[in-house]
């Protein structure tokens, strides 16, 4: 999270916009690029079938996710894998750093893991004196850079291929003009070294076979089967919520996951994990431990409302297709989850004071839930948590007078047709820059100007 959280927002966002316009482009060609493969994707399937059966699936899982969490933690210890469980980061770390000291690591890799970066799981291991190195490309670019991700699927897509290319050299000496694939390959072979040093691997869990215990993971270049078979300790970070009931269950999942993040059919490489290596087998860790971790999750199922959020796969479909996001990428938002579905979980997880004003980082076009293949209804949970703000105070008091005054005119047909003739005499660009509300909306666009006549009117010189 940035040092001033999400609060930080609105001039994070002007500023990205303002001197940063490489990373508008980058981003822009990227999620394009992601949302046309998904489209493509669906296309093939019948994906609406596919997204109704996906989204009962999780309904199911998260409405009796009590009974299901003792059935996985039953299952996994079974499997020989050693179950903890953690109500927030602090207990996460907690676990983490018992295993680190009893097992003497002094060396981590870790896969991309979307929760650990929740958590801080990096900066806590490296104070306390563990070398961590991110395995994931675009993770590792990030991490090089001292960067948090841009995106949830692809970590590093505001950065352009110069942008490597110089931090390649500087790092790795890599020529000034390396192609994207000698920039690859110069990352997987500094790499491989660590994989090979590592006593300790780390990943999330895309999702957890409760009937099995089996973690089940997703990738597209072999670093997540390195991180979590050649360590002799492997560590996977799971979120309650990540929870399906069935083996099977992972078939679609999976599936409908890949299409929705990058347009595959399915990613190159699915791992499914059930536990250490046994007696007669040559690979695998001797140790393998699952962190069921809450922070928050309780919290977030038990609101009425909110609870849905919970169903995400961390597919980044609602980033890709929100023209919010493509302005200014990740990093302004100030949370780990950014665009639409950041903007629905902060409040629950981080509570919504703090997580203020991303609720209102959106231009509520329903895009988000057109692609969301768990059928999550953003703009219903997006509209929930503003009510909830305004009804908690949290919306300036411009914005509140603003409205409280649209109010009091809406139901007065008199004072609404002089107000409309206000407005339709401040239709100078300066005058709609001076209205109230309006005028922050004015100050990175152009506005529309006012129709001279009011709708009325025109309605009765139409009719007559």
């Amino acid at each position: 999270m940035m040092p001033d959280g999400p609060a930080g927002y609105p001039e994070r966002s002007k500023r990205s916009i303002r001197e940063q316009p490489g990373v508008r482009r980058a981003v822009s060609a990227a999620t394009r690029t992601f949302d046309g493969g998904r489209e493509a994707a669906w296309r093939e399937i019948d994906a609406a079938r596919w997204r109704d059966w996906l989204r009962d699936v999780k309904r199911h899982a998260l409405t009796h996710l009590d009974r299901y969490l003792e059935v996985a933690e039953r299952a996994m210890e079974r499997n020989g894998v050693r179950v903890h469980w953690a109500e927030t980061a602090a207990d996460a770390l907690d676990v983490l750093d018992g295993i680190v000291r009893a097992a003497g690591v002094k060396r981590a890799v870790k896969a991309k893991s979307m929760l650990t970066e929740e958590l801080g799981v990096n900066a806590f291991l490296e104070s306390h004196d563990v070398t961590v190195r991110e395995t994931d490309l675009g993770e590792y670019i990030i991490q090089l850079l001292g960067q948090p991700p841009s995106h949830i699927v692809g970590p590093a897509i505001h950065l352009s291929v110069e942008d490597c290319r110089q931090l390649f050299a500087r790092v790795l000496g890599t020529p000034p003009d390396a192609t994207p694939d000698a920039l690859a390959a110069a990352a997987r072979a500094a790499l491989r070294t660590e994989f090979l040093k590592a006593d300790l691997g780390i990943s999330g869990g895309n999702f957890l076979a409760a009937e099995t215990g089996t973690v089940a993971l997703i990738e597209n270049e072999g670093n997540i089967r390195l991180s979590t078979s050649a360590p002799r300790i492997h560590v996977a970070m799971v979120g309650i919520e990540k929870l399906v009931p069935r083996f099977v269950d992972l078939s679609a999942f999976l599936q409908l996951t890949s299409r929705s993040a990058t347009g595959q059919p399915i990613g190159n490489y699915v791992s499914l994990i059930q536990g250490p290596r046994g007696d007669d087998e040559r690979d695998g860790p001797e140790e393998m431990h699952v962190v069921l971790v809450d922070n928050g999750r309780t919290r977030v199922l038990a609101d009425d409302r909110a609870w849905e959020a919970l169903r995400c796969v961390r597919c980044g479909a609602c980033l890709n297709i929100c023209p919010v996001y493509r302005q200014t990428g990740g990093h302004p938002y100030g949370f780990t989850y950014s665009g639409p579905i950041g903007a629905i979980l902060a409040p629950g997880l981080l509570g919504l004071e703090e997580a203020m004003p991303l609720p209102y980082a959106s231009s509520l076009c329903g895009a988000c839930a057109d692609v969301c293949p768990v059928r999550i209804p953003i703009p219903d949970l997006l509209l929930y948590w503003r009510e909830r703000a305004v009804e908690a105070g949290l919306v300036p008091s411009a914005e509140r007078a603003a409205m409280h005054g649209f109010a009091v005119a809406a139901e007065r047909p008199t004072l609404f047709h002089l107000a409309g003739a206000a407005l339709r005499a401040a239709s100078s660009p300066i005058g709609r820059r001076s209205l109230p509300v309006l005028g922050g909306w004015t100050d990175e666009r152009l506005a529309p100007s006012f129709s001279p006549k009011p709708f009325h009117r025109l309605w009765r010189e139409g009719i007559e």
